[in-house]
């Protein structure tokens, strides 16, 4: 087998049309000489889109039409919507040039993998392995009908999305050894890290169609910084491997941290991949401060030698929004704590020169893996996706402001609810449940508050910079904001026991003469609402001016009627 599933014309990219909405499957050559009518590729799990766009058709775009090296070069590309005829001959050439290399089966060169690859006792393993929501290995369940031995077919265009994954995202721990390797022992490797993108909080912008966002996720760097991406290598990747910084971005964007083998075979539904052969691939020595996807956070103290920034990950559970300190971090500044990612960055300056207006309906998806058990088995996948507001990156700004204050208020009307329940429990003489263990009624409020958010983001994005819309969505956000913190507050006051209202005297551990603090039902509301109208300054005001002072759960009710 040559050239019989080739990457390039073969129908293995799941994508959305970008104005009918029709889900069709497109090559590579389609889907970059289609790119303005397309928009999303639709995938198996949501990690495989930053693999597909680094691992092919990034690196692909760059490699035949060769990087943006300045600003107003990137700036063109952009403007244009679409690949000029020029382009898409050069792309095309390309194709023809190095069609061989993308034969995912070819006899000597499997696009990703290494021919021949073999374990010195001939061992393969079930597909199962390399897909990261399949129970494999240790992670097979106890009570389960399914075993680590049953096949797991995999069509082949399957069988190349998962393997493209697995080079991004693939558990660590030890890994079979490869025949040929000098560094197996025993039959195995063993320090395997996950793949590079399993140590990333990964965040790729999104733009109206996959060509905006090919661009949107292109940085623009000289022409030295580039390098040439894994199928370009000659000679091709052997069993052997080794630990090296890589030595451009299409290096680093197509680094093949696994070798791998598939093995297809004929079925009666047709082509198969059922088994492979996985082995240790090239390990990262130093991430490069210049890896584009992820945001950084600062460390103050760096020892000898090591980065003064380390890419942040994305906590379970957590939204977008939560992390948007960081995400909107674009100015540069050695002694600040986030930074935002290079893309974010380019993003900014391109609205600054008037490429990308205040109004554009830019997106920003967020992508990581869970890994447990020394990282060898796949807990969670973490997926979340939000409209950014392109004028909220300029960093001195009233959008600027409004996002930053929005979002920082959620999460304090969310700690207000924790130390009321927190109040409450120390009123009947229990103990505050504590941060890290349990469900806090905060978590209810940021739940709550989520669609708001992300409703409030929308509109901020299509308003651009009109002061009066910004300033009448912002009223409106805390008015609602406050309608459903006081419901989720009724739900903790409605738990008080009849204790509660008489109170305790509690040792205010904060200061050194023994005295002691009351907590009661009582002050516990009175608190609660002090700090409400502190967070949410526009909508106490507006609640002032709108009628006399409430008691709470009248003022919850009635606050619901005005944000509904």
């Amino acid at each position: 087998m040559t050239d019989e599933y080739n990457l390039l014309t073969q129908p293995w990219l799941p994508i959305r049309h970008r104005h009918s909405g029709a889900l069709e499957a497109v090559g590579i050559a389609e889907a970059l000489l289609r790119s303005h009518e397309l928009a999303d590729l639709v995938v198996d799990v949501p990690t495989q889109v930053p693999a597909l766009l680094r691992q092919v058709l990034l690196p692909v775009m760059v490699d035949a039409l060769g990087p943006p090296t300045t600003r107003e070069g990137w700036s063109k590309r952009f403007a244009a919507g679409r690949f000029t005829d020029e382009e898409r001959d050069r792309l095309s050439e390309y194709f023809d040039q190095y069609r061989d290399r993308f034969a995912l089966f070819h006899d000597t060169r499997p696009f990703a993998q290494v021919a021949g690859l073999r374990t010195p006792k001939g061992e393969t393993k079930g597909t199962a392995v390399l897909v990261a929501t399949a129970a494999s290995g240790n992670n097979v369940p106890l009570f389960t009908s399914r075993t680590d031995g049953d096949p797991f077919p995999l069509t082949p265009g399957e069988a190349a999305r998962w393997l493209l994954h697995t080079q991004c995202w693939d558990t660590a721990a030890i890994k079979s050894g490869a025949e040929g390797d000098p560094k197996v022992k025993a039959g195995k490797t063993t320090g395997n890290p996950t793949g590079p993108l399993g140590q990333l909080g990964v965040v790729v912008p999104v733009g109206r169609s996959l060509y905006e966002t090919l661009l949107l996720n292109t940085p623009v760097h000289p022409e030295d910084m580039w390098g040439v991406p894994q199928w370009k290598r000659d000679p091709p990747f052997g069993p052997e491997w080794d630990t090296y910084a890589p030595q451009g971005l299409l290096e680093l964007w197509t680094w093949q941290s696994r070798r791998v083998r598939l093995s297809p075979e004929q079925t009666g539904d047709g082509q198969r991949v059922c088994r492979v052969v996985l082995t240790a691939g090239d390990r990262i020595s130093v991430l490069p401060e210049w890896e584009p996807h992820t945001t950084w956070t600062s460390v103050p103290n760096p020892k000898a030698g090591a980065p003064a920034r380390r890419p942040r990950r994305h906590a379970p559970g957590k939204a977008i929004w939560q992390g948007m300190e960081a995400l909107l971090a674009v100015e540069r500044e050695e002694k600040g704590k986030f930074h935002t990612s290079d893309l974010l960055r380019q993003i900014n300056s391109a609205r600054v020169d008037g490429v990308i207006a205040d109004d554009y309906p830019l997106r920003v998806q967020t992508y990581g893996l869970l890994y447990g058990n020394q990282s060898a088995v796949v807990e969670d996948i973490l997926h979340d996706a939000m409209p950014l507001p392109v004028a909220a990156l300029r960093a001195e700004g009233e959008v600027y402001d409004l996002v930053a204050e929005a979002t920082e208020q959620a999460e304090e009307l969310a700690q207000a609810v924790n130390s009321l329940s927190a109040d409450l429990r120390r009123a009947q003489g229990a103990d505050p449940i504590p941060w890290d263990k349990g469900h806090r009624p905060g978590e209810l409020v940021l739940h709550a508050l989520d669609p708001l958010v992300r409703r409030l983001l929308a509109g901020i994005s299509a308003t651009g910079t009109d002061f009066d819309v910004l300033s009448r969505g912002q009223r409106a956000w805390e008015q609602k904001a406050w309608a459903e913190t006081m419901r989720i507050a009724e739900r903790v006051l409605g738990t008080a026991s009849a204790g509660a209202f008489i109170g305790r005297e509690v040792a205010d551990k904060g200061k050194k003469d023994g005295k002691k603090v009351l907590y009661s039902l009582g002050t516990a509301e009175r608190d609660f609402r002090a700090r409400l109208a502190r967070i949410l300054p526009r909508a106490a005001e507006h609640r002032r001016e709108a009628k006399p002072e409430l008691g709470l759960a009248s003022s919850g009710a009635s606050t619901q009627g005005q944000g509904s």
